[in-house]
């Protein structure tokens, strides 16, 4: 009979076992670490250059994200919504330069204007009359603003490859691939007035959180003006090689949007009539339930007012770029003197969206007459004295004005007109907008190149605008609007 262990044997013998096992796993564990080390040093100068490379992206990137995130509009989707606009933008710009430089600075000036006539005749004409079917269109899908929105952006993506071919062989393809981006542009500016309102961080009016989509829009292009016509030295093809990549970012950026832009809850369609009549005359169907509702005196007038503005900037930009291309600033090139104005407007712009977003909705009506006015004094002043210094000047304050201007429109909708079609309104106060502008870029066109004279034409276009319109909006402000609760 075998003796039995006792627990000394089982503890020696088992104790024995697992110090030679506790030691190997030891011998194990330091080559590994021995190795590792190894590697570390030896790859540690390649991240540490690594580092070095990235942080100015990585720095930049963060400091981006931390401004368009900031008071809440991280956590609510409007910091997305800012970033997308900014590549919307971006992308916008680097078309344009690389149009215009095929389309205005290749050829002399007497030919350029003929191009250029053409060129709007066959993209302008057609998009204003697609431009009012856009919004109704859109209306139609609120289920599914994402998806058009990056509909929007693969569309010139995809055209943006097209006009690549034809601005180096200057084929007839450049004129309809134009015309698919104003329209495709448009779509998305519609959309986006009306994602807007779903975005709103919790105490943010509309005017603050569209002057911020507005700003970054207006940077993002003032950064990549330059990038565009650094391309541009290289060919004409590789601006629109830039607006492919950004408008293909801006395709998967839109699904970064929440999920809640493409709800309708509580949503219907509006009209933009003054009063009750003309919503529910015998054209329309009656409607069970109080869906459609006028936006009210104040919005209306407001919006003859802006369309008054946004007609002078269309005149404006196709005018001056004629004039100072044949008669330049004192001492300056075509190039330089249209730079100079462009960066003038530009910087109105800039400072008249950042102005709007501190007064916040304060007396929207009284700034909208007021700035119209300055823009009246202004045009007539540079009619008047016309010189190369009032021009700048009157390019700056249409861009101060226009933007101050639309910012309080924003105010107005968001104040009279009800949620319910609050949406909605956005979008058909955008597409009259655009409309004007291209009006008066066409007038602009048509015009002889007189200077006085064609500061004198917009100087009474804005007194006409701005004479129908300031009573009923000082009116309006006198008997002031109550503001209507969000319901959804």
């Amino acid at each position: 009979m075998a003796a039995a262990r006792t627990p000394q044997d089982a503890t020696g013998t088992g104790g024995f076992r697992g110090r030679r096992e506790h030691r190997e796993h030891g011998a194990r564990e330091r080559e590994r670490d021995r190795v590792s080390g190894s590697g570390r040093v030896r790859n540690g100068p390649v991240r540490a250059i690594g580092r070095a490379l990235r942080l100015p992206f990585t720095k930049t990137a963060r400091g981006i994200r931390k401004a368009t995130h900031a008071h809440g509009a991280g956590e609510s989707g409007l910091g997305k919504l800012i970033e997308l606009h900014a590549v919307n933008g971006a992308g916008d710009v680097m078309i344009t330069v690389a149009l215009a430089s095929t389309v205005f600075f290749s050829v002399p000036t007497d030919e350029a204007r003929g191009r250029v006539a053409l060129y709007l005749a066959i993209t302008m004409a057609p998009f204003t009359l697609l431009a009012p079917v856009i919004g109704p269109l859109l209306d139609r899908l609120p289920h599914g603003r994402r998806a058009a929105m990056s509909g929007a952006m693969l569309a010139r993506a995809l055209l943006a490859l097209v006009l690549s071919g034809a601005v180096v062989t200057g084929s007839l393809q450049l004129y309809p691939a134009a015309l698919g981006v104003l329209v495709a542009s448009k779509a998305y500016g519609v959309v986006r007035s009306a994602v807007v309102p779903r975005l709103l961080p919790p105490g943010f009016s509309l005017v603050k959180a569209n002057s911020r989509v507005t700003l970054g829009g207006l940077l993002a292009t003032g950064v990549a003006a330059p990038i565009g016509a650094g391309l541009q030295a290289l060919g004409p093809r590789y601006p629109l090689y830039g607006a492919f990549v950004i408008f293909v970012a801006g395709t998967f950026l839109s699904f970064s949007l929440p999920r809640k832009v493409d709800s309708a809850k509580g949503e219907d369609r509006a009209l933009l009539a003054a009063d009750e009549d003309h919503l529910h005359g015998p054209h329309r169907q009656p409607v069970k339930r109080p869906g459609l509702r006028t936006v009210g005196i104040a919005v209306t007038h407001a919006l003859g007012a802006n369309a008054a503005l946004r007609w002078l900037s269309g005149f404006l930009t196709f005018f001056l770029a004629f004039l100072l291309r044949e008669h330049p600033l004192t001492g300056q090139s075509a190039a330089v003197s249209l730079g100079m104005v462009a960066v003038a407007a530009g910087l109105g712009n800039a400072l008249g969206t950042s102005v709007g977003a501190a007064l916040r909705s304060r007396a929207p009506e009284l700034i909208i007459v007021t700035v119209v006015a300055v823009v009246l004094g202004a045009a007539i002043t540079a009619a008047v004295f016309f010189g190369a210094f009032l021009v700048a000047c009157l390019a700056a304050v249409a861009g101060f004005s226009q933007a101050l201007s639309k910012l309080s429109l924003d105010a107005l909708i968001q104040r009279d007109v009800p949620e319910l079609v609050r949406t909605s309104a956005f979008a058909r106060s955008e597409t009259l907008l655009q409309v004007s502008w291209v009006f008066g870029g066409a007038v602009g066109i048509a015009m002889p190149l007189n200077g006085a004279l064609g500061l004198s034409i917009a100087a009474a276009v804005v007194a006409l605008g701005w004479t129908t319109t300031a009573r009923g909006l000082v009116g309006s402000a006198r008997h002031g609007g109550k503001p209507r609760p969000r319901v959804a």
